[in-house]
């Protein structure tokens, strides 16, 4: 099969493609694991992190990928859904222990043995995968094959953080940052909280119309403020001066979460900035979110379906993956990047 693959991490960069072109052997699926034609692979910031070192791979050459539409070919042994011939949808969630307090609890994101697709075991920068059964969702029929691809991760994580917020209709929630995640949040919170404003605060402006055109009733910038306190806000960048402007922008008692693998070092010092009583004080909540949960995915997909939820999305070929690595991390195309390779 033709697969791209990553062999060496370092800076991503024009003049050095990080992925290599490659015709590898076709995977076979073992016990309670399923071989899927990848139909089509969404291209996600963490790729990124993965090629520039932030969150290596578990070995090289690794395929990356976590964002994986495609069909069941065949079945291993042990294989008791009935998913062949089944359209399905693999996150980044690959696999979980099953046994450990935080999986029994429903909470397998911070399953110590967690694996990651596309980071720990072979994605979908390929044209076969394999997953084990328990963690591949069925794609609603409604939701087509390029369209499905972000909701495995900026729409299921999204999804998480939404529900981290503890928003009840009416209430006023915020976004900070507005790219793949952020542009589904705000489709799912109209839907799920008809009567609560959203505000966006992006530092583009395209990315600020882009927010107005799908119904956001205030935006502005990072360190604007919509004159009045927001209940609930969902920080996706991977900045620090938009957690303590966001920190400020919070009414009493409301509610920060953090949907971002990780924060630079560049504007740590904004930091020392930090005022107890303007940006802290009368019960502020500050959360992280940690990855995803086959609940989280299985629900974002079901949401998507009865919504409908249109998620922006722009295709490349699977040969052009590095292209469109590039463009994601220069910020040149709206909303979500997605390999086709139907």
């Amino acid at each position: 099969m033709k697969a791209m693959r990553i062999h060496e991490l370092g800076p991503l960069k024009r003049d050095r493609p990080p992925l290599v072109a490659e015709t590898v052997p076709d995977p076979e699926p073992e016990r309670a694991e399923l071989l899927v034609r990848v139909q089509a692979c969404g291209v996600c910031h963490t790729e990124i992190d993965e090629i520039e070192g932030r969150t290596p791979p578990a070995s090289l050459p690794m395929t990356p990928g976590h964002q994986v539409v495609g069909t069941v070919i065949e079945e291993g042994p042990g294989c008791r859904l009935g998913l062949l011939g089944e359209r399905v949808g693999i996150a980044w969630i690959h696999a979980a222990c099953g046994r450990c307090a935080y999986c029994l609890d429903g909470r397998e994101n911070l399953c110590p043995e967690f694996v990651a697709c596309g980071r720990d075991a072979p994605g979908g920068y390929a044209e076969y995968t394999v997953v084990p059964e328990a963690f591949a969702h069925p794609v609603p029929a409604a939701i087509g094959d390029l369209e499905a691809t972000p909701l495995l991760c900026a729409g299921a994580v999204g999804y998480r953080a939404l529900r981290l917020c503890a928003l009840r209709d009416g209430q006023a929630l915020g976004l900070t940052g507005f790219g793949a995640s952020g542009h589904l949040v705000l489709q799912m919170s109209k839907h799920l909280y008809p009567d609560s404003p959203v505000h966006v605060f992006a530092r583009s402006e395209q990315e600020r119309q882009f927010a107005a055109a799908l119904g956001a009733d205030w935006t502005g910038d990072t360190t604007d403020r919509p004159g009045t306190g927001l209940d609930a806000i969902i920080d996706t960048t991977p900045a620090w001066l938009p957690v303590l402007s966001a920190m400020e922008a919070l009414a009493p008692g409301g509610r920060l979460v953090i949907n971002a693998i990780r924060k630079e070092a560049g504007d740590r010092d904004v930091l020392t900035r930090l005022d107890y009583d303007r940006h802290l004080w009368r019960e502020k909540v500050l959360s992280t979110v940690a990855n995803v949960t086959r609940r989280d995915v299985a629900q974002c997909l079901k949401r998507a379906a009865e919504i409908p939820l249109q998620a922006t999305v722009t295709a490349y070929p699977l040969e052009a993956a590095n292209e469109a690595l590039l463009d994601l991390k220069e910020g040149h195309v709206r909303g979500a990047k997605v390999l086709d390779l139907r």
